[in-house]
């Protein structure tokens, strides 16, 4: 059996990480995002990186902290809308944005992780998306032509893990994370519990170990929320 736990997430990215790489970030908002791993890459230093995520992030959290230390050059995503960074690095031309509609997105990771290297959907004919794209009709509608999607590297946040990399997402953190895992060349998981093998219910593993290189139980989660929002308890 190949030893895939690492003590810390900088452990777990040793020699994984190098300028120019693609890396896919699973999370959505912030909700199941790696903040363990985003920090160690922060740390590591690497430049010039393409992620491929749903969102970056919000200003001094998430991948927000990468775009503060100047790593990230593209980005491949579907919703931008609570980073004021992302903004003004964008309006600059100092970050490159490949804007997705988020099925879209979902799609063509899961296509990349599955070995299909592109799909037709009807999402996006007719508008800005379909700029430069093969469209093509099938049985008198149109459709435009997707790439799957594939990274050097996928940063993965499970719940609960064992020593063979077989993962257990956890209500809404199970978002871009398992197809995330598929589509990366080398894919790093860090976990909140880390278990025993065979203590996970075989039948209720969301994601296989075949899929993950690394994994390891993190440290710190803070699971932040982007807009808390509360009303005036009702008299009763």
């Amino acid at each position: 059996m190949v030893d895939k736990v690492t003590k810390t997430a900088a452990e777990a990215l040793d020699g994984l990480l190098f300028d120019g790489m693609t890396i896919m970030a699973g999370g959505f908002g912030l909700c199941g995002i790696p903040e363990n791993l985003i920090a160690a890459i922060r740390e590591h230093g690497a430049r010039e990186l393409t992620v491929i995520s749903n969102n970056c992030g919000i200003d001094g959290f998430g991948l927000g902290i990468l775009l503060e230390s100047g790593q990230i050059r593209k980005m491949v995503s579907s919703y931008v809308g609570e980073n004021k960074l992302f903004e003004k690095l964008y309006l600059s031309g100092e970050l490159e944005l490949e804007f997705n509609p988020q099925g879209t997105l979902a799609e063509r990771i899961r296509a990349g992780g599955a070995g299909i290297p592109a799909f037709f959907t009807k999402t996006g004919v007719g508008t800005l998306v379909a700029e430069g794209k093969e469209v093509r009709d099938f049985d008198g509608e149109l459709y435009v032509m997707e790439r799957g999607l594939t990274a050097d590297l996928s940063i993965v946040k499970a719940h609960t893990g064992d020593a063979e990399g077989n993962l257990v997402f956890r209500k809404t953190a199970r978002n871009f994370n398992p197809m995330m895992a598929t589509a990366g060349r080398k894919t790093v998981v860090e976990v909140e519990q880390l278990v025993a093998i065979g203590a996970l219910d075989k039948d209720n593993i969301h994601t296989p170990g075949i899929f993950v290189d690394r994994i390891f139980q993190g440290s710190v989660f803070e699971k932040r929320i982007e807009r808390v929002t509360t009303r005036q308890k009702e008299s009763v």
